[in-house]
């Protein structure tokens, strides 16, 4: 597979580009923001577009710049981050910023981005490509898949990422790495989708060995799902004229450093049978049950009186928004 390939796919993005808060439109000499192309990408790890884009828009709103991230309290940052999931991201985008801009700006190149705090391979290789226009491939899970049917490889990614991986620095093509990397996240995302891929409008399914087979889903094969372990803890809800004691979790491990309803640590095991209020929340590796109990007093230790006329200004993760609704009868924004 060769220029042409690569030529029809690059006029496709052109004139079908996803307009995208944090994108320099394709053909249009404006240079992509390196703080914008980091910012997104860090905030799409694990998190899909439609529910990032409203929220990109409420950051640059607060912080425009990297220096105005940068000077923000950690505590406004993780407030802001509530429901987006996966906290240790927050963390390393304020300590990421903070680099930065003692650095005096983004390093252009893989090796350097990659020795600043929360920037892997697959984010150094992004903005090196779209940010900074060097030869680097960024190689997503929409991009995995592309490949994996393009060339017909086979077997679940997880056994056969290498080989993807391969196959795909050997298609991208020298000068044009940040438009061929979008273009390819573009076409998995809406049109080579992981069930029902639209192939009647593929710009390049003619090269493509999963569409000749006639079953293009079957590749890549899917794994096995594990059953996700059971987990089951209990919060407090201590509530004294029109609020509600809250306390901040501890700045490692689950939900680090975010606003959280004191109590007990969660245990392994099915919740059973719960007699008080609960609530379930599905995380990556695991399910928790949480029983929410009212209680007369704090108990020992830091904390803070939320009125509850403000408690969705406290940056709750979605688990305890979820069980402020349940306790209020209101939704809480998480």
């Amino acid at each position: 597979m060769g220029a042409n390939h690569q030529n029809r796919l690059l006029e496709f993005y052109r004139e079908n580009a996803r307009a995208l808060p944090w994108r320099a439109r394709p053909g249009s000499n404006v240079p992509a923001d390196p703080y914008r192309v980091w910012l997104s990408e860090v905030m799409l790890q694990q998190t899909t577009v439609a529910t990032v884009t409203p929220r990109f828009s409420r950051f640059l709103e607060k912080w425009p710049q990297i220096e105005d991230l940068a000077a923000a309290p950690l505590e406004d940052l993780l407030a802001e981050w509530a429901g987006l999931g996966y906290y240790a991201r927050a963390r390393n985008l304020h300590a990421c910023a903070r680099a930065v801009v003692a650095n005096g700006g983004f390093p252009q190149d893989e090796a350097g981005l990659r020795a600043l705090p929360g920037i892997g391979a697959y984010t150094a290789a992004a903005i090196a490509a779209i940010a900074f226009e060097r030869d680097s491939v960024p190689i997503d899970t929409n991009v995995e898949r592309v490949v994996a049917r393009l060339e017909g490889i086979e077997g679940p990614l997880a056994e056969t990422r290498p080989k993807v991986h391969a196959a795909a620095r050997a298609l991208w093509p020298a000068g044009r790495a940040g438009d061929y990397a979008q273009a390819m996240m573009d076409l998995g995302a809406t049109i080579c989708r992981p069930k029902n891929p639209r192939c009647d409008v593929c710009p390049i399914c003619e090269d493509c060995a999963a569409f000749a087979s006639g079953d293009p889903e079957a590749i890549p094969a899917r794994k096995a799902k594990k059953v996700r372990p059971e987990r089951r803890g209990t919060a407090w809800w201590i509530e004294k004229d029109g609020a509600v004691w809250l306390v901040r979790r501890p700045g490692k491990g689950m939900l680090g450093g975010m606003a959280a309803l004191p109590g007990t640590s969660w245990e392994d095991g099915a919740p059973n049978d719960i007699d008080a209020p609960h609530v379930r929340h599905v995380f990556t590796h695991f399910a928790l049950t949480l029983a929410v109990e009212r209680r007369a007093s704090p108990p020992g230790g830091e904390g803070w009186w939320q009125p509850l006329s403000s408690l969705g200004d406290a940056g709750l993760p979605t688990l305890y928004a979820k069980a402020a609704a349940l306790m209020t009868g209101q939704p809480v924004r998480a």
